[in-house]
């Protein structure tokens, strides 16, 4: 079968389009046909060797929708999304035709999304639900600050404290990516050109600060947004670039009663992933959670593709359709 793959990792050059053998599914698996799978960004580190847990060879790979075509017999035929556990890390993951991987691991596809919207859902929803509600708890009537907003994390992070009832107030790096937001559920917006962050949080909260605080940018945005908190508010950290090393002032931290979380998505468990989509489902299939727009790609121009979005030149969701 064809699949995208690298020997070594540490440059976009190692990876190619190859043929591999066919995955044999072992006790207690299926084999999917890959129909469509999402390019995340954590793919190109991934190749670049900044994920940790990843051996090589191996065919990249997290999100993922397709048919399976041998397990269990009520299984069997059925079209199925899924994504988390090792998948392109440890074991070899969707960026091929055909995958193997647990049965736990997959999840019928929602009835109102076609495959390619359906393998764009998984590794953003599951780290924003982990962060909003596993980790945050966020609450009816909280006031939630998220960094990113527009973007594919960020943009779930904001549907999904919308969906609990909290007020959500986003954040852009310029006032034109205010309209093509327009969908989101977002309450407020603070231009991070022109306003300070906690400054505009304070004035949007009447001083009292936000609940929670959703870092998806890291770096020198990390102090600002423990800056923003309410008094025992709850921050969850998921990025470290450019700089994973950042300071704060301990005193305030602990005078605010402040609770600071991080959150890796390599973490989750591929049973522990599937309980998260089998939980937004119904979200989807209401409208509450839609899928991103997507933009696809044979899966022979995934080399491309994967150089295109490590240069910035791709905004949207890339799926690679096979």
């Amino acid at each position: 079968m064809h699949a995208l793959r690298f020997n070594k990792t540490g440059s976009l050059d190692a990876l190619s389009v190859q043929d591999v053998a066919m995955p044999v599914p072992a006790a207690r698996e299926v084999l999917v046909e890959v129909k469509a799978a999402a390019v995340n960004p954590s793919d190109i580190k991934n190749v670049l060797g900044k994920m940790h847990g990843t051996t090589v060879p191996r065919v990249p790979g997290r999100d993922f929708a397709g048919v399976v075509v041998e397990g269990p017999e009520g299984l069997m035929g059925k079209s199925v999304f899924g994504s988390g556990g090792n998948l392109g890390l440890g074991r070899d993951g969707s960026h091929a035709q055909f995958l193997a991987l647990p049965a736990s691991a997959v999840l019928p596809m929602p009835v109102n999304l076609n495959f390619e919207q359906a393998a764009g859902m998984g590794v953003a929803y599951l780290t924003a639900w982990s962060a909003m509600v596993n980790l945050a708890r966020v609450q009816p009537g909280e006031t939630a600050l998220i960094l990113g907003t527009t973007g594919a994390v960020g943009s779930a992070a904001a549907r999904i404290a919308s969906s609990r009832h909290a007020r959500v107030i986003g954040t852009v790096r310029k006032e034109s990516d205010i309209p093509a937001a327009k969908d989101l559920p977002v309450n407020d917006w603070i231009n991070l050109a022109t306003t300070d962050l906690p400054e505009g949080v304070r004035a949007l909260t009447k001083g009292a600060g936000a609940d929670v605080v959703f870092d998806v940018v890291g770096g020198a945005m990390f102090g600002k947004c423990l800056a923003s908190l309410a008094r025992g508010g709850r921050q969850v950290a998921i990025s470290s670039s450019p700089d994973p090393v950042v300071s704060f002032n301990l005193v305030d931290f602990y005078h605010n009663d402040s609770r600071l979380f991080g959150f890796d998505s390599l973490a989750l468990s591929f049973e522990e992933s599937a309980e998260i989509l089998r939980l937004i489902t119904p979200g989807i299939e209401s409208g509450i959670f839609p899928p991103p727009r997507v933009e696809t790609f044979p899966l022979e121009e995934g080399v491309r593709i994967y150089r295109e979005i490590a240069a910035g030149k791709i905004r949207g969701k890339a799926v690679l359709v096979v």
